[in-house]
């Protein structure tokens, strides 16, 4: 569903698999951006799929996230 956006209260509870660190939401991309593990990990269907398999390695800087920070809660 692209567009949709994610419940603010999911994205307040999420955090990268790998680092337990926060995650950007990027409307834009349905991605959610660990920029410390250097991960996005895909939305499909308005799911967070947060498999490291799954994820996109991030190169040097060319994400730009636009949107909402996911802090632990």
């Amino acid at each position: 569903m692209p567009g949709t956006d994610l419940d603010h209260r999911l994205l307040e509870i999420l955090v990268c698999p790998v680092t337990k660190g926060p995650l950007v939401y990027d409307r834009a991309r349905q991605e959610l951006i660990s920029q410390s593990a250097r991960l996005a990990y895909p939305i499909r269907d308005g799911i967070p799929i947060l498999l490291e398999s799954e994820a996109r390695l991030l190169d040097g800087g060319a994400a730009h996230p636009t949107g909402d920070v996911a802090q632990p809660g």
